[in-house]
């Protein structure tokens, strides 16, 4: 399995991608402990995240992505969301704001078996009748340490080596 820091994550004009391959599949977001979103959630709200930070080194970070956010209802029914109705919801929000296809896209969800959390999704699979999303926690990096990596001669970082802790006083 690749290194956590070296996965790149799935844009969401790939994950678009993979959904109009395959509109009329169940559409499953299940976590890496093999649990799935209860049949019968809703598609409740896709936000367009712009992010401006700045890390423990100074650096100046700015980031899109695209926030799907999952919820089931106290009765839900049986059925899974098809693709295609997936679909529309993205289309139509897609024409009323715009998101960045380029961007990262994460799930927002949470519930007895999934901690809330905004999960990375690390691949989508297809068989006949049905489209599996697989959810990936979300994990934490110092931005600094990782450009010091990245390029050893680095100045200006707060973290000497990358396997010294980060910040330290």
């Amino acid at each position: 399995m690749e290194p956590e820091e070296n996965r790149r994550q799935m844009t969401t004009d790939e994950f678009i991608s993979e959904l109009r391959a395959a509109p009329g599949h169940r559409l499953l977001f299940i976590n890496v402990n093999g649990r799935t979103v209860q049949a019968g959630y809703h598609l409740t709200e896709l936000k367009a995240a712009s992010f401006q930070t700045v890390d423990c080194g100074g650096g100046v970070n700015h980031w899109h992505e695209t926030i799907v956010q999952l919820w089931v209802p106290t009765n839900p029914n049986d059925d899974y969301m098809t693709a295609a109705k997936f679909l529309k919801i993205f289309d139509k929000v897609r024409s009323i704001i715009p998101l960045t296809l380029d961007s990262e896209i994460r799930v927002e969800y949470g519930d007895e078996n999934f901690f809330p959390s905004t999960y990375y999704i690390r691949s989508v699979t297809s068989n006949q009748a049905t489209t599996r999303v697989l959810l990936e926690p979300p994990r934490t990096t110092c931005k600094a340490r990782d450009r010091r990596a990245a390029n050893p001669q680095a100045a200006n970082s707060c973290c000497p080596a990358q396997t010294q802790s980060c910040c330290a006083a």
